[in-house]
């Protein structure tokens, strides 16, 4: 069985700390006691570490070695465009189990009113959210994850390779985009329930970003965002991993 893996609040000096809630829970819940090993991770590396000291609220570790490098991580940016708060934190974990690299928040011309200014007290929750993905799915590094603000205002920033979900007719299938252009890295937006505004169109093509498809199937925005992302790890992993040996 593969080891557990916590993100700690710092490593230096060969020793490394975990505290809050991460803590209580390997104290109190897993029974934690010094000897035990553990991988840790600084949101740059990956250790094997050994337990040195237990509290109810901090645990110490000795770290023993470097661990392989990143994995997981795909080089997708997520823009995820506001939906009720149960669906949006689903998506949210089952992205970062997935690898993507950034998820951005976004209030489309759908999105239901209210979810902007309630989103607010939601960001460290969220994080919490990514952190025990994180964990979970034994990334060394967590996708960063932004407040949310109007589409406009998020689409200001320079993206690689903007792409937009489409449902209608005649838009490029997105694994051929992505094997096409050879990206790299790539943004894909997803809309609300009920689909993108004129309006939001109008921004997205303003801003270069450029339609792309799933398929002709109309998917819910959790089951698009995710499906998305798949695809696009997978177009991105196949250019880069190495020709078969035969």
């Amino acid at each position: 069985m593969a080891r557990r893996r916590f993100f700690v609040d710092w490593v230096a000096n060969g020793a490394a700390e975990l505290s809050g809630e991460d803590a209580r829970h390997l104290a109190l819940v897993l029974r934690a006691e010094p000897g035990q090993r553990y991988e840790v991770s600084d949101n740059h590396a990956a250790y094997l570490a050994e337990i040195t000291s237990v509290t109810r609220n901090k645990v110490g570790f000795r770290i023993l070695e470097d661990l392989p490098g990143e994995g997981i991580v795909v080089p997708v940016t997520l823009v995820l465009s506001l939906i009720k708060f149960d669906r949006l934190e689903w998506i949210i974990e089952k992205a970062t189990e997935l690898g993507v690299a950034r998820i951005l928040l976004a209030e489309a011309g759908r999105s239901e009113k209210g979810l902007l200014a309630a989103s607010v007290k939601r960001i460290e929750r969220w994080r919490r959210i990514l952190r025990e993905a994180g964990q979970q799915s034994r990334r060394v590094s967590l996708p960063e994850i932004t407040g949310a603000r109007p589409l406009g205002e998020v689409l200001a920033s320079p993206f690689p390779s903007g792409a937009y979900l489409d449902e209608r007719p005649g838009a490029t299938p997105l694994l051929t985009h992505a094997v096409r252009s050879r990206c790299s890295e790539m943004s894909i937006a997803v809309g609300p329930e009920g689909g993108w505004t004129e309006a939001d169109l109008e921004i997205l093509t303003r801003h270069g970003w450029v339609p792309l498809s799933l398929g002709p199937g109309i998917l819910r925005t959790e089951t698009a965002a995710i499906a998305a992302i798949a695809v696009l790890a997978h177009g991105i992993w196949a250019q880069s991993a190495p020709p078969p040996i035969r």
